[in-house]
């Protein structure tokens, strides 16, 4: 399954990646181990899918493989229990609650806090655009839920002692299931374009020292003079400086949107007035700052440290930040001409429901400005940008990543690739962005997928131990009497 994710991109793996975990959680000799069974292919999937991880974490990745482990116990213990005796009423039972408790797990560990959205099934169907058009109902979670259920039902197939009627039932829900996707996906209709946005990107690569950053971006953006864009986008940390506290920067900004003929959106990472590190969209013009935005999401470990007394001194010698960010408080639009932009930046990109709340202030595009400096030339680059097909559909908005050393990617709103710039390659890219009106079902019910996955799975739970408690109380009931004599 973990070579199913960019840059693996075996993206068919994601319909039959989960069968040989299915049939040996399936076969387990008891619950404990099939509990054991699924904390080592938890930990197997995330070395592979999250490797690019690793050499930044040090120690703390001992907390994490502990964590990781931890989280797949409930899909292990899950599907010995409805696998291991396998009726047809088990196995149509199984294609229903082992994914909706795969869902609740992913829901659970896409918490900011656990690291954030990396991982979901889901994402590795981001140019399978038949596929993809799932995500416009139920988000990546229900793109999860279809892909799990399939793997469930084709296991079904092959799991043994499984008799014809199990077997034909897994196999026919799992044939069902991607019928219905893959249907939905080629009959739903052609949004309304109701205009269209030009947009410059600026990708000048690793550019160290911060002067000569932003000189290396205001070069980029001097080239693109007459080229009509209506804005021009840099990545994060673009100006590692406070504009405000520098006469000369602000009068360069102020030039550069001048000469390129567009607004032109910086991102800047540093110290503000109130003493505190920020990371910040900030919107400029040729008369100075237009509008900014304030990073809300902040990377784990990487833009703080949770209980850093403890923790910061634990950690020492790794890559954690050595100060905490200040975070912002709330969404903004930003307003360029008559195109409304919704600003999110590098690691709020993977949540579904920021993009959401964007769209619900009435966003025509968004904009995400990225920054992955410290994980050139691994996995991470095209999983972030791949998501940004799926967050498109998703939200029914054309979705535009600029990365300062990264891939930066363009997708309309049926994920459709309008721009892909390789972590490698330097300069600008010119995309027309088409925009929208169109309210998806997943921005108008929200995250009803993981709540009802939830349900579900809390419902089995409590079927489960009043199950146990029963038998128990029976087996009381029928134990002998200390002195000997049975009933």
């Amino acid at each position: 399954m973990a070579l199913a994710f960019p840059a693996a991109d075996a993206w068919w793996l994601g319909w039959v990646g989960l069968v040989p975990l299915v049939l040996l959680l399936g076969r387990a000799g008891s619950y404990g181990e099939a509990a054991w069974r699924s904390s080592l292919a938890a930990v197997g999937f995330f070395l592979v899918a999250l490797q690019w991880l690793l050499p930044n974490i040090g120690m703390l990745a001992l907390v994490v493989g502990v964590v990781v482990a931890a989280l797949w116990v409930p899909f292990g213990l899950a599907t010995y229990g409805l696998l291991r005796e396998p009726s047809g009423a088990r196995v149509a039972l199984a294609v229903v609650v082992l994914p909706s408790v795969w869902v609740s797990v992913e829901a659970l560990r896409s918490w900011e806090g656990l690291g954030g959205a990396w991982g979901l099934v889901g994402l590795t169907q981001w140019q399978v655009r038949p596929v993809l058009a799932v995500a416009s109902l139920g988000g990546v979670w229900l793109l999860s839920f279809v892909l799990v259920a399939v793997n469930v039902g084709l296991a079904a197939v092959f799991l043994p002692g499984a008799g014809r009627a199990a077997r034909l039932l897994g196999g026919g829900l799992a044939v069902v299931l991607a019928a219905l996707a893959i249907g939905y996906g080629l009959l739903r209709p052609e949004p309304v374009v109701t205009g269209s946005v030009r947009v410059v990107g600026v990708q000048p690569g690793v550019v160290y020292g911060g002067d000569e950053r932003l000189a290396a971006h205001l070069d980029l953006t001097h080239r693109a003079a007459g080229l009509g864009q209506d804005m021009v986008v840099w990545g994060q940390s673009s100006v590692p400086f406070d504009p405000a506290s520098r006469p000369d920067v602000l009068g360069r900004l102020r030039q550069a949107a001048a000469i390129a003929g567009s607004d032109v959106l910086v991102n800047v990472d540093a110290r503000a007035a109130d003493g505190r590190i920020r990371k910040t969209t900030q919107q400029y013009g040729p008369g100075g700052l237009v509008g900014t935005y304030e990073k809300r999401r902040l990377v784990p470990f990487g833009e703080y440290v949770p209980m850093r007394q403890l923790l910061g001194k634990v950690l020492q010698g790794t890559a954690i930040a050595e100060e905490d960010r200040a975070p912002g408080r709330e969404p903004v639009v930003l307003r360029v001409g008559g195109t409304k932009v919704g600003p999110l930046i590098s690691y709020e990109s993977i949540f579904p429901d920021l993009r959401r709340e964007l769209v619900r202030l009435h966003a025509d595009v968004t904009v995400v400005q990225g920054s992955l400096t410290s994980f050139h030339g691994t996995w991470v680059q095209p999983q972030q940008a791949s998501a940004e097909a799926v967050r498109a559909v998703e939200s029914g908005r054309s979705a535009v990543l600029v990365e300062l050393n990264g891939t930066s990617a363009a997708f309309d709103a049926r994920g459709r690739q309008l721009a892909w710039m390789p972590p490698d390659e330097r300069g600008i890219f010119v995309v027309d962005v088409p925009l929208y009106e169109e309210i998806t079902p997943y921005v108008r019910w929200g995250d009803w997928v993981p709540r009802t996955a939830g349900a579900i799975t809390v419902i089995g739970i409590v079927v489960v131990v009043a199950r146990w408690a029963s038998s128990r109380a029976t087996g009381l009931h029928r134990r002998p009497s200390s002195t000997g004599q049975g009933r």
